[in-house]
């Protein structure tokens, strides 16, 4: 939370203008947050240099990527020593279809999520997972719809 403390009402505003359109100019973004452009262009540039700011990207949509279907696979390992887990997440993410990868608290080692076309392609993307270093079991969960996707930090 001290870092936060960093941070001005400026700084907040901007934050949640960009996450929320990325492609807005610096002129835009200067008026929603009543400042001049130079000023606005500066903490912009503070907030990327500091970190706040990771990278800018786009939201694609998957459904027209073939890429329609998606899964949630907890993963539990065999053993749970540092070297297997340094192994897992250099191996974990060399598979594409693996687009999200947390190490959890719980029942189980890790959550996938990943992204695929269809159930062959699936079944292709477990064969891979399951061929990953000291995997003791898998389940899967497939995603049925999607009610609240990502949207960043709630501001």
């Amino acid at each position: 939370m001290s870092k936060l403390k960093s941070l001005d009402r400026i700084d907040i505003t901007i934050l949640k203008t960009l996450q929320s359109d990325g492609r807005i100019s610096n002129v835009e973004l200067a008026k929603k947050v009543n400042l001049s452009a130079s000023p606005c262009l500066d903490r912009v540039k503070r907030l990327e240099k500091e970190g706040y700011i990771k990278h800018y990207g786009a939201f694609l949509d998957a459904n027209k990527l073939n890429y329609a279907m998606t899964a949630y696979i907890q993963v539990t390992l065999d053993r749970t020593t540092s070297d297997v887990f340094k192994l897992f997440k250099v191996e974990v993410v060399k598979i594409k279809e693996i687009v999200e990868c947390n190490l959890v608290a719980g029942g189980y080692d890790y959550l996938l999520k990943i992204r695929f076309s269809d159930i062959e392609a699936y079944r292709l993307v477990l064969e891979k997972i399951a061929g990953l270093p000291a995997i003791a079991k898998t389940h899967t969960y497939m995603v049925t719809e999607h009610i609240k996707e990502d949207s960043g930090i709630p501001f």
